[in-house]
Protein backbone atom coordinates (compact mmCIF):
# COMPACT_ATOMS: atom_id res chain seq x y z
CA UNK A 1 0.00 0.00 0.00
CA UNK A 2 1.50 3.24 -1.03
CA UNK A 3 1.84 5.82 1.56
CA UNK A 4 -0.25 8.45 0.30
CA UNK A 5 -3.34 6.75 -0.89
CA UNK A 6 -6.13 8.54 1.31
CA UNK A 7 -8.06 6.41 3.67
CA UNK A 8 -11.38 7.13 5.52
CA UNK A 9 -11.18 6.86 9.24
CA UNK A 10 -14.09 7.24 11.95
CA UNK A 11 -13.30 8.03 15.87
CA UNK A 12 -16.19 8.36 18.42
CA UNK A 13 -14.68 9.24 22.31
CA UNK A 14 -17.39 7.38 24.69
CA UNK A 15 -17.19 9.01 28.26
CA UNK A 16 -17.62 6.01 30.72
CA UNK A 17 -16.68 7.72 33.89
CA UNK A 18 -20.11 9.58 34.00
CA UNK A 19 -18.33 13.05 34.00
CA UNK A 20 -21.05 15.73 34.05
CA UNK A 21 -18.48 18.08 31.53
CA UNK A 22 -17.70 15.64 28.73
CA UNK A 23 -18.31 18.18 25.95
CA UNK A 24 -14.98 20.26 27.03
CA UNK A 25 -13.01 17.07 26.66
CA UNK A 26 -14.59 15.79 23.60
CA UNK A 27 -14.29 20.03 21.92
CA UNK A 28 -10.86 19.14 22.46
CA UNK A 29 -10.66 15.93 19.97
CA UNK A 30 -12.69 17.85 17.33
CA UNK A 31 -10.42 20.70 17.79
CA UNK A 32 -7.62 18.58 17.00
CA UNK A 33 -8.82 17.12 14.08
CA UNK A 34 -10.37 20.20 12.89
CA UNK A 35 -6.57 21.89 13.13
CA UNK A 36 -5.07 19.51 11.30
CA UNK A 37 -6.23 20.78 8.05
CA UNK A 38 -7.78 17.01 6.91
CA UNK A 39 -10.82 16.38 5.07
CA UNK A 40 -13.70 15.86 8.30
CA UNK A 41 -17.31 15.22 8.94
CA UNK A 42 -18.91 15.70 12.45
CA UNK A 43 -21.44 13.77 13.28
CA UNK A 44 -23.88 12.98 16.22
CA UNK A 45 -21.89 9.64 16.33
CA UNK A 46 -18.57 10.04 15.36
CA UNK A 47 -16.29 12.24 13.48
CA UNK A 48 -15.12 10.69 9.67
CA UNK A 49 -11.58 11.71 8.41
CA UNK A 50 -10.13 11.38 4.94
CA UNK A 51 -6.88 12.08 4.22
CA UNK A 52 -3.04 10.06 3.82
CA UNK A 53 -2.74 6.88 6.39
CA UNK A 54 0.05 8.49 7.74
CA UNK A 55 -1.62 11.64 8.69
CA UNK A 56 -4.99 9.82 9.91
CA UNK A 57 -3.78 7.71 12.22
CA UNK A 58 -1.52 10.36 14.11
CA UNK A 59 -4.69 12.56 14.26
CA UNK A 60 -6.42 9.68 15.73
CA UNK A 61 -3.78 9.34 18.50
CA UNK A 62 -3.75 12.96 18.80
CA UNK A 63 -7.43 13.28 19.45
CA UNK A 64 -7.20 10.53 21.91
CA UNK A 65 -4.57 12.39 23.56
CA UNK A 66 -6.59 15.65 24.00
CA UNK A 67 -9.55 14.06 25.19
CA UNK A 68 -7.09 12.55 28.62
CA UNK A 69 -5.39 16.15 28.74
CA UNK A 70 -8.72 18.24 28.78
CA UNK A 71 -10.75 16.31 31.84
CA UNK A 72 -11.31 12.60 30.58
CA UNK A 73 -10.39 10.10 33.00
CA UNK A 74 -11.54 7.00 31.10
CA UNK A 75 -13.06 6.59 27.88
CA UNK A 76 -13.39 4.28 25.23
CA UNK A 77 -12.33 4.96 21.81
CA UNK A 78 -13.93 3.33 18.69
CA UNK A 79 -12.12 3.74 15.70
CA UNK A 80 -13.39 2.37 12.34
CA UNK A 81 -10.31 2.59 9.40
CA UNK A 82 -11.21 1.85 5.43
CA UNK A 83 -8.05 1.09 3.61
CA UNK A 84 -7.87 -0.11 0.12
CA UNK A 85 -4.50 -1.62 -0.89
CA UNK A 86 -4.39 0.17 -4.51
CA UNK A 87 -6.71 3.32 -4.41
CA UNK A 88 -7.60 6.15 -2.79
CA UNK A 89 -10.84 5.62 -0.71
CA UNK A 90 -12.82 8.83 -0.69
CA UNK A 91 -15.97 10.68 1.02
CA UNK A 92 -16.61 11.53 -2.57
CA UNK A 93 -16.88 7.94 -4.10
CA UNK A 94 -18.54 6.78 -0.57
CA UNK A 95 -21.79 9.26 -0.98
CA UNK A 96 -21.75 11.28 -4.35
CA UNK A 97 -24.67 8.65 -5.43
CA UNK A 98 -26.55 11.01 -2.49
Amino acid sequence: MSADLLINASIQIVPLEGAKHYHTYIDAAIDVIKRSGLKHMITPMETVIEGPKSEVLEILDLAREAALDHGAEEILVNIKLHIKKSENVTFDDKISKF
